[in-house]
């Protein structure tokens, strides 16, 4: 039996990963010295009411090894797993992968695992971890999901819009992204997750152009007919987010589009009133 693991920055809807049995890993989100682990002590209301009550922005650790490896071994010994597919966040901005990568290494006599770098997040690497578990049930071997997941990840997309600049200047961990920003003051940045670093795809000069923009280039790059897969993600942001599922539901041919809100660690990078897209050619 194989078996899907990813961590919280997946933006699945809690049904979806019941629904296909993946497995989540939390993010670990620091107050100063108090940490939490995401969707297990931390959820969106106590993240933002936190912030307010602080006047801090929190930063983030990746899972432990130990902590991979124990469910690993959970899934081994309980589950009936004798092999686990364990994709994560871009390996270029977090720790993530390489945690996994090395309690791989731990349970090796036990399970054989399958670390994976999505070189993505939110929806994308959430929506690549419903087709790994689609195959998986289909019967497809553990080679055969992990080479779909190589395929999807060179072609997945992730766009964005940010409302409030403050949180990428102060996070460690957009890489490149924060040296941009300090040139496009007053303008409204698109930012696109390219081969696993964020980067600025175009800036205008307003909200609403942004938005319109963000769907122009979503266009540019799958087209308006080819089937995909793709996810809306909004950080307390649900109006904007209901609107731009509609007009994507509209614009493009989605198998089974759904809106969700962005994971706290990576609010935590992005802040409130980000509007985002994840999404690859089926």
């Amino acid at each position: 039996m194989i078996k899907i693991v990813t961590d919280t920055t997946c933006d699945l809807l809690p049904a979806m990963a019941e629904e296909h049995d993946i497995t989540i890993v939390p993010i670990n989100i620091h107050f100063g010295t108090e940490m939490y682990k995401e969707g297990v002590d931390m959820d969106w209301d106590l993240f933002y009411r936190k912030i307010d009550e602080l006047g801090i922005i929190p930063t983030t650790s990746q899972p432990s090894a130990g902590e991979f490896a124990e469910v690993y071994r959970r899934l081994a010994r309980e589950e009936g797993a004798d092999a686990i597919i364990s994709t994560h966040v871009t390996g270029k901005l977090s720790g993530t992968y390489q945690s996994a990568v090395l309690a791989s290494q731990e349970v090796a006599d036990e399970v054989k695992v399958y670390p994976h770098d999505s070189l993505a997040g939110s929806a994308a690497l959430g929506l690549a971890c419903v087709e790994a578990s689609r195959m998986a049930r289909a019967g497809k071997s553990a080679e055969e999901i992990v080479a779909r997941l190589d395929e999807i990840k060179s072609r997945v997309n992730v766009l964005f819009v940010m409302q409030n600049l403050e949180y990428p200047r102060k996070s460690g961990r957009v890489g490149g992204l924060k040296a941009a920003l300090g040139s496009v003051l007053n303008l409204k940045p698109i930012v696109s997750l390219e081969d696993g670093l964020l980067d600025i795809a175009q800036s205008v000069r307003t909200r609403k152009k942004s938005l319109e923009r963000l769907l122009d280039i979503a266009e540019e790059r799958v087209g308006t007919t080819a089937p995909i897969d793709m996810g809306v993600i909004h950080a307390r942001a649900p109006e904007a987010g209901e609107e731009m599922l509609a007009r994507v539901q509209e614009r493009f041919n989605c198998r089974e589009p759904y809106l969700v809100e962005l994971c706290a660690s990576l609010a935590v990078h992005f802040g409130p009133g980000m509007i985002g897209l994840g999404f690859y050619e089926v």
